[in-house]
């Protein structure tokens, strides 16, 4: 492709022209979101909020199975003991995949019978955290400051870590479990906690980055083998490379949907980028003009591996 007098930045642009783009799974979902990747089946498990099922979807055999939920689910999770740990409605539950059945852990936001759970994550040491929010109007326009951010233990208690939040979204640790990284969509940044990975205590928040006009709004999140996030930017069809050190953005992968949603690392070596997308909220032109919306993309060719998830130990 370039000469060999070519200087450092025609490779840099073979690098990323590398990167391929494939929707993988062509479901129209509502809101496709918090995709996790689950090693010992080689399986894709995410939810659709609104469509209010848990999904797996095989690689290996294209197939998706799925499970309907009685709530929109915000998020789910692997567990250690088997099944799956569910944030959906305002209810901690535990998923039994063979039977179909959610069974109820712990209840929250009871006096917000408006609300729901949002996204949500296990931390290294095998709590599963996830946040609430007001139920939306219409896609990303909710009553504000009525979430929570809660931590469920693996003896089945919760804590609510703080409240306020308008949209309680992505989710990530640094490597060495110092760090928590969150995001509330609508503050438009991606904020980082002192993290006490010995009793889950968040302390001194703080912006990390602070997103630009055209990026959209920031949704689900991972952390990579190099400890850079990636967030998903809903509205602003892209997936962007953050650095946590400078907190400058350093990859933008833009995608033919506007409405991603959230992003994993999963396939052989976890060396695949999973996303997620929308289609709620679309009127026909957009969709016409967007036909892949709701579906599930693949990238590959980062050059970047991500960390596998860790498991409720609950």
């Amino acid at each position: 492709l370039f000469r060999s007098g070519a200087k450092k930045k025609p490779q840099l642009l073979q690098a990323m022209s590398s990167i391929k783009i494939e929707n993988v799974v062509r479901e129209k979902y509502r809101i496709g979101e918090s995709p996790i990747w689950e090693e010992k089946d080689g399986t894709l498990l995410y939810v659709d909020i609104t469509g209010q099922k848990v999904c797996r979807w095989s690689p290996e055999t294209n197939l998706v199975q799925s499970v309907p939920v009685d709530a929109p689910i915000g998020s789910v999770a692997l567990r250690k003991s088997g099944g799956y740990v569910v944030a959906m409605g305002t209810r901690f539950g535990v998923l039994n995949w063979q039977d179909h059945s959610v069974s109820t852990i712990a209840n929250v936001d009871e006096d917000k019978p408006n609300n729901r759970f949002n996204d949500g994550k296990v931390d290294p040491r095998g709590r599963f955290l996830a946040g609430t929010m007001s139920q939306e109007i219409r896609p990303a326009v909710v009553e504000r400051n009525q979430g929570s951010l809660y931590t469920l233990f693996a003896d089945h208690s919760v804590v609510k870590n703080f409240d306020q939040v308008d949209i309680s979204n992505g989710l990530d640790w640094s490597l060495d479990h110092k760090i928590c990284f969150y995001i509330d969509s609508l503050s438009y940044a991606v904020d980082a906690f002192d993290y006490d990975v010995e009793t889950a205590k968040m302390s001194n928040r703080r912006h990390l980055y602070k997103l630009e006009k055209d990026e959209g709004i920031p949704d689900g999140m991972c952390i990579d083998a190099e400890g850079k996030l990636w967030v998903a930017c809903y509205s602003g069809g892209r997936v962007i490379r953050i650095d946590p050190e400078t907190g400058k953005r350093i990859q933008t992968v833009k995608f033919p949907v506007d409405k991603t949603t959230s992003c994993c690392f999963g396939g052989k070596d976890y060396s695949e980028m999973y996303v997620t997308s929308a289609s709620d909220g679309m009127d026909e032109e957009m969709t016409a003009r967007q036909p892949q919306s709701g579906g599930i993309f693949k990238i590959t060719g980062l050059g970047v591996k991500g960390i596998p998830p860790y498991s409720f130990a609950g």
